[in-house]
């Protein structure tokens, strides 16, 4: 498994979770949630890419 991706996670959290702390503070609740939700979305993109590679190259493997 590559480092670089845990970074980027890490990376795409903390900038999400301030984020969404300036955001609650300065009372704009609705956009701190949608700032929340895609950061979750942007997340679940790389992780489906990563298990996308990880199927073809299972497929491969045994020849499907």
């Amino acid at each position: 498994m590559e480092i670089d991706l845990i970074f980027k996670i890490a990376a795409v959290g903390i900038i999400i979770s301030i984020l969404n702390q300036v955001l609650v503070r300065s009372g704009r609740e609705e956009q701190a949630t949608m700032t929340t939700l895609t950061g979750l979305v942007v997340v679940l993109m790389m992780v489906v890419q990563k298990i996308a590679a990880l199927f073809d190259m299972v497929k491969d493997l045994f020849h499907f």
